[in-house]
């Protein structure tokens, strides 16, 4: 069984890889472009049909406001971009904004920062791959009301992919994500050829009457005007998510690695802000209709849509309208944008197993997440976050504009914080640098940072007044309970540390005084025999055999022919009125401790290896009941001493018999 699970994982993620191949899974711009930016880039693809759905409630004239909304969230996305840069040549090492606000708030404002990331990155996959489905069941009919089992199978698929190591899945992304900027850039440039022609034609829902809701019959004057833009700008701003990525990653770069990943960032920015503002602009030119309930916003010659209406999203009604004619090139938008929604999932992919690996270095999560698998992938971590994912996405069906509401407050909390943390940082470094060149770039830097703090810090409290009745509650409640148990596991790391902490005492008593050996005995057969040599083998000060007295015939026969073997070993036997076997030898060896405190007892148990789990079933219980209940015994050490049975030979995944002694195990 065990060969064919290892051949079963070596075939889904490969052969394993030896540590010093490490600098070979290293990534050039090049791929690292679509590894850690895919999430920012594919976000032009869901964060214009939020801004459009959320100004729809004001009615069609509310549409007009999209570009200018757009523009601020450019604007936003360019002085971020512009203070991580500051941030991956400041701190290299990976940690990202856990590091920077640990480093200069303190630990527990870094640990409130790592919680928002990790559910911020559990949402990055849900909402990408979840709009995925959405654009899948746009082109392909068949899937419609399918969509979370398409996420769900979507999600299992990239984390396969991930688990193969993250120099195979940058490549394995690598090309669509490029297929995506050709496609989104071929549609710009031919939306725009065709608007200045006088060519371009009207999106298919611009013939619908879009009408808002009641509240809005003035459109966007007043407070409630105000705050629905301000709604719809919150909901446009998940386009900066995966920035912060980077800085998480600068690991995973080619030398010169900060360089590579200012770069990488710069790249990011300049794309992602020229896709957004083209779509916007396209949406605007062609009449797109886009409403958060189509079926009573929406209405043909006064009359509702039909049940069967669907709503396509902006960008693949923009692919119809401006490539109208030439069907391959919708389908081919279509298909690319959804592909580039499952891929962009793999920026949560290498940013939380990263992050989970650092927190579990620091105590603040289970050490086995900084632990990297045999592909040199922090496997931990990657599986962590897909079954996170998969959970989200079963609870809200796979519907973006449920999932959105909880997306990007974790983000912009971690945002707002590093900016202020950077702020320190500078600060701090200029109190001890007298080089005036280098005062003079460290003051620029600084003053960076600060726009980015002001302006992240804005946004961070409009997210929250227009989305916290709207599901934002939920991730500040996930926030709050991931910030709880993260103190929690680092509190018992320390107190476990501290408990196991050497001190002159515990130096002096580092070696028992002697060792009292105890084999049990249930028969006089070759696991016994074995047992017994292995004890003696050990030379231990005092050696005896232990069996339990339950049925008394059964004791004589034991007692002569362990007689009859002349074994330099004396037996004990314990008496057991009720017939129990564990209560008297746990009883009988805490006596043993109690009477010499400083020995050290150890317990030998003969035990049979099977090769079949039904066998585990017939044998070993007393001997894994004994084993529990010895765990808890102070200054006991329990010995499993092994004895193969037939049935698993073949099973120990070595090749060939092992010996000891000259005998076969």
């Amino acid at each position: 069984m065990s060969d064919i699970v290892d051949a079963a994982k070596r075939l889904l993620v490969g052969r394993p890889v030896r540590s010093e191949n490490l600098g070979r899974t290293l990534l050039p711009k090049r791929v690292a472009l679509p590894v850690f930016a895919s999430d920012a880039l594919s976000s032009v693809a869901y964060a214009p049909d939020e801004i459009l759905l959320t100004l729809s409630l004001a009615g069609v004239a509310a549409l007009a406001f999209s570009p200018w909304v757009g523009l601020v969230v450019i604007g936003v996305l360019l002085v971020v971009v512009a203070s991580y840069r500051q941030n991956v040549r400041a701190y290299p090492s990976g940690g990202g904004d856990y590091e920077v606000v640990t480093t200069n708030l303190g630990p527990t404002a870094g640990t409130g920062v790592a919680a928002a990331l990790l559910v911020d990155y559990v949402l990055t996959v849900a909402v990408s791959i979840s709009s995925a489905s959405q654009y899948a069941s746009a082109a392909l009919p068949g899937l419609r009301g399918h969509e979370a089992l398409a996420a769900v199978v979507a999600v299992v698929l990239l984390t396969l992919v991930n688990l193969r190591g993250v120099r195979e899945s940058g490549i394995a992304f690598a090309v669509p994500t490029y297929c995506f900027m050709a496609v989104i850039g071929a549609l710009a440039v031919t939306g725009a050829y065709r608007f200045l022609a006088g060519t371009l034609p009207k999106a298919a829902s611009a013939e619908l009457e879009l009408s808002g809701e009641a509240a809005f019959d003035q459109g966007l004057v007043g407070l409630a005007g105000a705050f629905l833009v301000a709604r719809a700008f919150a909901s446009g701003c998940a386009a900066l998510t995966g920035v912060e990525a980077i800085s998480n990653g600068v690991p995973a770069f080619r030398r010169p690695k900060s360089r590579n990943a200012a770069t990488t960032l710069l790249l990011l920015g300049l794309i992602s802000a020229t896709m957004l503002a083209s779509i916007l602009l396209l949406a605007q030119a062609t009449g797109v209709r886009f409403a958060e309930d189509p079926h009573t916003q929406l209405t043909l010659d006064g009359q509702p849509v039909a049940d069967t209406y669907v709503q396509i999203p902006v960008v693949g009604q923009l692919a119809h309208a401006v490539f109208s004619g030439f069907p391959p090139a919708f389908y081919a938008v279509t298909v690319v944008t959804g592909l580039i929604l499952v891929l962009a999932a793999n920026t949560a992919f290498n940013g939380f197993p990263v992050l989970g690996s650092i927190l579990g270095r620091d105590g603040y999560l289970p050490r086995q997440l900084h632990t990297r698998g045999d592909r040199l992938a922090f496997s931990n971590g990657i599986i962590t976050l897909a079954v996170a994912a998969i959970v989200l996405i079963v609870l809200f069906d796979a519907e973006v504009t449920r999932l959105i509401q909880l997306y990007i407050v974790g983000v912009f909390v971690s945002f707002t914080l590093s900016q202020l943390g950077m702020l320190r940082h500078w600060t701090r470094e200029l109190r001890t640098q007298h080089d005036p060149v280098v005062r003079g770039r460290m003051r620029r830097s600084r003053v960076v940072n600060g726009v980015g703090f002001g302006l992240t810090g804005t946004v961070l409290v409009i997210v929250l007044v227009t989305k916290l009745t709207h599901g934002a509650w939920i991730t500040l409640l996930a926030m709050g309970v991931l910030f709880v148990l993260m103190r929690a596991i680092r509190r018992h790391y320390d107190r476990v540390r501290d408990e196991l902490a050497l001190d002159d005492v515990d130096a002096a008593r580092a070696l028992p005084s002697r060792v009292h050996a105890v084999v049990l005995v249930s028969k006089v057969h070759k696991p016994t025999l074995r047992a017994v040599s292995y004890a003696r083998a050990a030379r231990p000060g005092v050696l005896e055999a232990v069996t339990v007295g339950v049925d008394r015939e059964e004791v004589d026969a034991l007692v002569a022919e362990w007689e009859a073997l002349d074994l330099p070993v004396p037996l004990r036997i314990l008496d057991s009125p009720f017939r129990e076997i564990t209560r008297p030898v746990v009883k009988y060896v805490r006596s043993l401790h109690r009477e010499s405190p400083r020995d050290l007892v150890i317990v030998y148990i003969p035990e049979y290896v099977v090769g079949h789990w039904w066998e585990q079933l017939l044998h070993n219980q007393s001997a894994l009941r004994l084993k529990g209940s010895l765990l808890f015994t102070p200054g006991v050490v329990v010995a499993s001493v092994p004895w193969q049975l037939a049935s698993s030979k073949g099973h120990t995944g070595l090749e060939g018999d092992a010996y000891l002694g000259g005998r076969r195990l």
